[in-house]
């Protein structure tokens, strides 16, 4: 016998799991989406609670999967072959990921660093965040939020390797590009 309490989910998880549901997509309306998706499905399959995790990691549980399931489905006829990348924006990053020396950004001054640290610049980077592609969205809040790894991510939205660099290094370049806009510093 399970002691889940349905009636006051919304009451009691639903602000959080809106929380962590934005986090991840960006957008008030698919994230509100998602969170009444997760109630809806947990209704649903509540005679499959075991008990073994709480109630509130087992809501968490089905909402991560709604928005990995919300990626793939809204992703599934947008990727594009990325099998020729051109060299000029290949070559700001080695294969580890990392800036390359001679392609560099110019260093923010210390006015800017402070900006960044404040609280107004997690705006500002959620905004560019925002602006990119969804696929490319899709990817770096996984990697950079979610902390997953490459190869889960590359399971999750049936993507290979290869895709998952280029697009992981075009929405860093996107981001960059985006908030040095509003730092009015030399951009690559």
């Amino acid at each position: 016998m399970n002691n889940l309490e349905p009636k006051i989910w919304v009451d009691k998880y639903g602000d959080a799991l809106f929380r962590f549901a934005i986090k991840r997509t960006l957008d008030y309306d698919i994230s509100l989406d998602l969170v009444q998706d997760t109630f809806l499905s947990a209704l649903l399959n509540i005679d499959t609670f075991k008990g073994e995790i709480s109630e509130k990691n087992w809501l968490y549980l089905i909402l991560k999967r709604k928005v990995i399931d919300y990626y793939r489905k809204n992703l599934k006829d947008k990727f594009v072959s990325l099998d020729a990348i051109d060299e000029e924006n290949n070559s700001f990053f080695d294969e580890n990921g990392r800036w390359m020396k001679e392609s560099f950004p110019e260093p923010w001054t210390d006015e800017q660093t402070k900006r960044f640290e404040e609280k107004e610049m997690l705006g500002i980077i959620e905004r560019c965040v925002n602006k990119l592609k969804e696929i490319q969205k899709a990817v770096f809040i996984m990697k950079y939020i979610d902390d997953i790894d490459a190869e889960d991510i590359c399971k999750e939205l049936e993507i290979s390797k290869n895709n998952f660099w280029v697009i992981l290094h075009r929405a860093r370049l996107n981001v960059r590009n985006c908030t040095d806009k509003f730092l009015k510093v030399k951009s690559i």
